[in-house]
């Protein structure tokens, strides 16, 4: 570290330590005071101590309170020099007016300069006249008191200049923080837009496809007029559910135009779908599931959806499943499974959603082979 770097080091530690001490430096300027008072203190004890003590206080809250503090010192200073007990109120009268130019307000900075003036005065002429070099006594008096005003409004625009740079850093920090969150909305905009675009428009098409082949074998009386259906309604599902999402990416607030979140009820409208896709699904149900808070049927609802959505996937051909909800004792127990030959490979996207969804409800997953096929067992706890 250079020369220069240990200084400013040294300097803002020294800064530091006086922030979160300041006593520690007024017991420092009060300790000359009084060992400077000590002559006076025996030759004139009460006098002497009396306008020490008067002294010190100021001292330890002049920062707080500048101008009072100078005009506490400053009165005590005149008393003294009518007693004629020197103690050192002259030095501590120049400390408080440094206060007073580097923290006060600048009209009590002129008030403060024209006592200090005054008692300058009268500490030269009339209390301990000097008899020779007055004039000479009178401008270094001045000088001295003019070096200790600079000193406090160098020191006050030093601390000001300090206080706009850390505001400019601060305006700075947050425009940087909108820039970026307009940034992000910015992409999910774009990326809203370019899935409506796309996406939306080869779901819309297939809805479209799915509806005119159902009418079309519903006048031929065809068996395949129920799966298209079936297509077509999973097809508006998936398009509302695009819907919905583009809405929270575009930062919307859709939720008063969309439907609720789905519950165990819109198990009734999931299950046809899966059968239509060639899985043969059994669904039943134990205890009072309609009761559970919607959180929790948002999450049984996913989880079953996941599950046999992964069964579709994994499971083969000629598999079939078995769907079983059960309510009791505040909590509700999920069972999804299917007697297939295939398994997942690795830990899919599906299986990880569970375990975040059943770990919102202090939850636990058990997904693996069964004696035959698939078993996901999960168990969520009702909110108290």
């Amino acid at each position: 570290m250079s020369a220069q770097g240990w200084l400013v080091d040294r300097q803002g530690r020294l800064r530091t330590f006086h922030r979160r001490r300041p006593w520690v430096m007024d017991t420092l300027v009060a300790v000359p005071i009084v060992l400077f008072s000590i002559p006076n203190l025996i030759e004139k004890p009460l006098s002497a101590t009396i306008a020490t003590l008067a002294l010190l206080p100021p001292l330890y809250w002049r920062r707080r309170y500048p101008f009072p503090a100078f005009l506490a010192t400053a009165a005590t200073d005149l008393i003294q020099g009518w007693l004629d007990a020197s103690v050192g109120a002259g030095v501590i009268l120049l400390v408080m007016l440094f206060g007073v130019a580097s923290r006060g307000a600048w009209r009590s900075l002129a008030w403060a300069s024209g006592i200090t003036v005054a008692l300058l005065a009268a500490n030269i002429y009339l209390f301990q006249p000097v008899t020779e070099n007055r004039t000479l006594t009178s401008f270094l008096a001045l000088g001295m008191s003019v070096a200790v005003v600079a000193s406090g409004v160098a020191v006050r625009t030093r601390r000001a200049y300090l206080i706009a740079l850390e505001d400019r850093a601060a305006r700075l920090e947050v425009e940087r923080d909108q820039r970026a969150r307009l940034a992000v909305a910015d992409e999910r905009a774009r990326v809203a837009r370019e899935m409506h675009d796309i996406v939306g428009h080869h779901v819309s098409v297939i809805i479209g496809l799915a509806d005119g082949g159902a009418t079309l074998a519903r006048s031929r009386e065809e068996e395949a007029a129920e799966p298209l259906q079936l297509i077509g309604e999973t097809g508006r599902q998936a398009l509302a559910e695009l819907r919905r999402v583009l809405g929270v990416l575009r930062g919307e607030d859709a939720d008063a135009q969309l439907s609720p979140q789905p519950g165990i009820d819109d198990l009734d409208r999931l299950l046809p779908s899966v059968r239509a896709a060639g899985l043969p699904v059994t669904y039943s149900t134990t205890g009072e599931l309609r009761t559970l808070g919607r959180g929790v049927q948002l999450a049984v609802y996913r989880i079953v959806q996941e599950a046999l959505t992964n069964t579709l996937k994994h499971a083969g051909r000629g598999a079939t499943a078995d769907v079983t909800l059960a309510a009791s004792d505040g909590e509700v127990r999920v069972r999804v499974r299917d007697d297939g030959r295939g398994r997942p490979a690795a830990p899919s996207h599906g299986l990880l959603g569970m375990r975040e969804r059943a770990a919102m409800y202090g939850g636990v997953v058990h997904a693996g082979p069964a004696e035959r096929g698939w078993l996901v067992d999960v168990v969520l706890k009702e909110p108290a």
